[in-house]
């Protein structure tokens, strides 16, 4: 938060303080011009409040909660000059985070009759991922690895790089550290040999539902524990496709990489 509003004050407001006197106080209402998931409401609280630790704040509505157009979602009471030189800033925060909650949600809505859940990617701003990842779970989705310790990926580009024969050597060295292994394939002969391993998860890569549906019978032949997860070019009109294979996990880049903003804005209430 503090070094989201350097961003916008290091020099100062200047248009606030040539204006607004510093004894000045008022009252305002934030909301959302369209309908969405809310999130990010008590960081919003919390910009006001760096300013001017005396902003009061009154929370209409919390994080996950479908908020409706035009329906004020946080009530400010206290120096002008804070309401005025940290809205963009809130707003910021608001419309960016709820974006990313109301994508989430809608994607876990479409798979909400299979036993499927829907994560997030790395795909995420730099230094910025805990809030994102926040966002997604205030959606309804859940987090992927965090950062490379948390789970070992073999991806395709290990494959190239190490070669198969060394991939029985590596998931030995890694399962001495006790982290879950996913193993990425990009066609069935390749799903078969990673069922040998015993990974934890297969990322089945850019397959079709028609696919995937196969990938699943061969797993499910192998072993139900091993789980499996879909990647790539899965959007709203798709993922049901998918979700009616029988795969355990979708997990989507666009959750975070490539949201719309959601309209936000503070209205001044007369006196």
């Amino acid at each position: 938060i503090r070094t989201a509003i350097r961003e916008d004050v290091q020099g100062g407001d200047v248009t606030t303080h040539a204006l607004v006197a510093a004894s000045h106080r008022s009252e305002a209402v934030i909301f959302s011009k369209e309908p969405a998931v809310l999130c990010g409401i008590e960081i919003a609280c919390k910009v006001f409040r760096v300013l001017n630790r005396n902003v009061k704040c009154q929370m209409l509505a919390k994080d996950g909660q479908e908020i409706k157009p035009m329906k004020p979602v946080l009530a400010l009471s206290g120096s002008s000059r804070a309401l005025l030189t940290a809205e963009r800033t809130a707003l910021n925060f608001l419309s960016y985070l709820s974006a990313i909650a109301t994508k989430t949600f809608r994607f876990v809505q479409q798979v909400k009759p299979y036993s499927c859940t829907i994560l997030d990617t790395r795909k995420t701003t730099p230094t910025l991922r805990f809030l994102e990842r926040y966002a997604v779970r205030t959606g309804g989705g859940s987090n992927h690895r965090h950062d490379l310790a948390e789970m070992a990926m073999i991806k395709d580009n290990h494959w190239l790089i190490a070669g198969r024969e060394k991939i029985a050597e590596a998931m030995r060295l890694i399962r001495q550290k006790r982290v879950p292994v996913e193993l990425e394939v990009d066609n069935l002969k390749q799903l078969e040999e990673a069922l040998q391993w015993n990974v934890d998860i297969i990322l089945l890569d850019n397959m079709t539902p028609e696919t995937v549906k196969k990938a699943v019978g061969l797993r499910n032949k192998w072993s139900k524990k091993t789980l499996l997860e879909v990647s790539g070019g899965i959007n709203t009109e798709n993922i049901r496709s998918y979700a009616k294979t029988g795969v355990d996990r979708i997990s989507i880049g666009g959750l975070t990489h490539s949201r719309n903003a959601i309209d936000f804005s503070m209205e001044i209430l007369p006196k």
